[in-house]
């Protein structure tokens, strides 16, 4: 499937989650998403202070980030909710939630890189299949320990399903791959965490298994 700007079909996620077809990521999508790129960029390089882009989180809203450090803050967003617990979501689900998240990405409204966009989708391509725990998800702000899960797999450091169907280290797996850790940069961590795409993936596939 061609993934784009556009909103996906259910059936578009159903073919990817579940029968493993390929994605291809529209040429368009690095032009739509530039604008928007351009204006975090233009934040960060004028000093201006933006909530996650030059300032800390929650309580440390105040606290202004040096700009040499702004990737280093993404890479602290997804290590720290990657605190998720129990066994596995099922695989299907957590393809569905990459897929989902890529195309809201593609969007282009979120600020994030093309590069985050080319990593969920050569993630899915790979077949790499990311492990992520079961209990976790906060909820208010969207589904962010399990997205912080997909993203510390995109930068290395998270789980993977192993041969023997246990967790397993997602660098080795990257490698295997052929696959290169996505190295963060501003606003890529908090516009991959900030997300309801797991909450609609269940959704999309639950409708599937009712409707059949």
């Amino acid at each position: 499937m061609l993934l784009s700007a556009a909103p996906l079909r259910p059936e578009q996620v159903l073919l990817v989650a579940r029968n493993g077809e390929r994605v291809d990521v529209d040429p368009t999508v690095r032009t739509a998403m530039a604008p928007a790129r351009a204006a975090i960029e233009r934040a960060l390089a004028d000093g201006d202070v933006v909530y996650g882009v030059t300032t800390g989180f929650g309580a440390l809203a105040d606290t202004i980030i040096p700009m040499d450090q702004a990737g280093a803050l993404q890479h602290a967003l997804v290590r720290s909710h990657a605190a998720g617990m129990g066994p596995a979501v099922e695989d299907e689900t957590v393809r569905a939630m990459m897929l989902l998240r890529a195309r809201t990405l593609a969007a282009g409204h979120t600020g994030a890189r093309f590069a985050v966009v080319e990593a969920l989708v050569a993630l899915l391509n790979a077949g790499v299949q990311v492990w992520v725990p079961e209990h976790g998800s906060l909820g208010a702000s969207g589904d962010l320990a399990p997205m912080a899960h997909v993203g510390s797999a995109l930068i290395g450091e998270g789980w993977v399903r192993g041969a023997d169907g246990r967790p397993a280290a997602a660098g080795p797996a990257l490698a295997a791959g052929g696959l290169q850790p996505l190295a963060l940069q501003v606003k890529d961590g908090l516009a991959l965490l900030n997300a309801t795409e797991g909450m609609l993936a269940m959704l999309v596939l639950s409708i599937s298994d009712l409707e059949r």
